[in-house]
């Protein structure tokens, strides 16, 4: 008979370090040796349990945790709780509190940061900047503000990483006056203020247009800390005065981009620039932006290409452009995306080229994309403003088919067209789609259709209403 290999705790390991499946990891970890010979029954039970390792808990928690398996999860922590031999790292809590914050779970973050020291495990700033982290993700702000001060005692130090939290929390919530108190109060403390605080600072400055102070907080990184501009710090700086049209200073951060060697652009800068180009009247600019990403060996993205089509057909209603750049993202293997078709389809719509939006609409299935929720409500909007009613009716049946609801102000506006054509088909057979997607405003479409109604017949319609208002 064949002699069974027995795993080893260095072997359970490596064994799901190189499991993919959580499902399969889990009853690995549970079960490492199954065909381990079963003891006789007359035997005492086994007095030497598995020796599990703490690397073994930490793979498999991690693996359950980004899979979301939570009950799963936390009953390998409940076995790590009872195994006393096991001294598990910070880390390990870390991880655990940053799966429920993506999860949106407060309370079961919150739980998990409590539950540390249970583990004969000591907490640190660590633990509670992961904590900080999760209730932000969550949208907790209030939490975030009522656990600073619950552990400003003195058993945490905070460091740049807490303030950079709080700081994020604080432009956040709109306060950026209390940003700038916080970023104040680090430098006060004497802690060093790292480049992502510089970013979360200028990103916020930026967000609520103050351009100069956002301006000054890069030049204190340079002046006082010796500190250079990331990329993020550049883009944010460029995106903000693309916005505010402030072109000629937009491309003159660009060029200081480029004199640094330690900087990368990447398409996303050029993309922004493109799209700003166009808003400002500036399209021949933009062969000169394509040509120079072409000299630094940069491909032009999807990103890209999205930019471009909704200068050509936001701006220049160039649609014979727009297709054209179509064809060079096929040629350049670059697929276009829902968003691609759905620029150009907002374009033939507000220009009342219905039909072309339609066209466009049903081939991008052969274009080898699907039209989302958001194509189907810019195609009805479009049938809605042209008053093609009848269509637009088409439409509402493809998108109730696919479980997609119109837009609120667009049903008000189909529903008055097509009352008042007094087509009263498409008034009864609308009114039982749009309640099939919860998108019925009954009490629109009972003041409507009694402004209407001419005779007996009609007044079934009214019978319709007051039944689906009872359902």
């Amino acid at each position: 008979m064949a002699k069974l290999t027995t795993i080893s705790p260095f072997r359970l390991t490596s064994l799901l370090r190189l499991e993919k499946d959580p499902s399969l990891a889990l009853t690995l970890f549970l079960n490492p040796n199954p065909n381990r010979n079963p003891a006789p029954p007359s035997s005492p039970p086994p007095t030497k349990p598995f020796r599990y390792t703490a690397r073994s808990y930490d793979l498999v928690v991690r693996k359950l945790g980004k899979a979301r398996m939570f009950p799963e999860m936390e009953s390998v922590l409940d076995r790590l709780l009872a195994d006393a031999r096991v001294v598990p790292d910070e880390a390990l809590f870390c991880g655990v509190i940053a799966f429920y914050g993506r999860a949106r779970m407060a309370t079961r973050a919150r739980r998990a940061f409590d539950r540390i020291p249970s583990f004969r495990c000591r907490r640190t700033v660590r633990s509670l900047n992961s904590l900080l982290h999760a209730l932000l993700q969550c949208g907790d702000l209030g939490a975030v503000r009522s656990l600073l001060v619950e552990f400003n005692t003195g058993e945490f130090a905070p460091d740049a990483c807490t303030y950079n939290i709080l700081i994020r929390a604080a432009a956040a919530s709109g306060s950026i006056g209390n940003a700038r108190d916080l970023f104040d109060e680090m430098r006060e403390r004497g802690i060093k203020p790292s480049v992502v605080t510089f970013g979360t600072l200028i990103t916020a400055l930026c967000d609520n247009s103050m351009l100069h102070d956002a301006f000054r907080l890069k030049e204190l990184m340079l002046e006082s800390y010796n500190m250079k501009p990331n990329v993020y710090v550049y883009t944010t700086l460029i995106k903000a005065l693309c916005k505010n049209t402030q072109m000629g200073l937009a491309l003159k951060l660009k060029e200081e981009m480029l004199l640094d060697k330690e900087l990368t652009l990447d398409s996303a800068v050029y993309s922004t620039l493109i799209r700003a180009l166009f808003r400002a009247g500036r399209k021949g600019e933009v062969v000169g932006i394509l040509e120079e990403m072409k000299g630094k060996g940069i491909e032009p993205d999807t990103v890209t290409y999205n930019a471009m089509l909704a200068g050509f057909c936001e701006d220049e209603k160039d649609f014979e452009a727009a297709f054209e750049v179509l064809n060079e993202m096929e040629r350049k293997k670059c697929r276009a995306d829902v968003v691609s078709y759905n620029t150009i389809i907002t374009g033939f719509c507000k220009q009342g080229r219905w039909r072309e939006a339609r066209e466009l609409f049903e081939d991008m299935p052969r274009r080898e994309c699907r039209p989302d929720v958001v194509t189907y409500r810019i195609l009805f909007e479009g049938m809605c403003g042209a008053e093609e009613f009848m269509e637009a009716g088409r439409v509402l049946d493809e998108m109730v088919f696919r479980g997609y609801a119109p837009r609120a102000e667009n049903v008000k506006t189909f529903v008055e067209g097509v009352v008042e054509k007094c087509d009263w088909v498409l008034v009864e057979s609308s009114l039982w789609r749009l309640s099939k997607v919860n998108a019925l405003d009954l009490s629109g479409w009972e003041k409507a259709i009694c402004g209407v109604l001419k005779d007996f017949q009609q007044f079934k319609l009214v019978e319709l209403v007051d039944s689906l208002s009872s359902d």
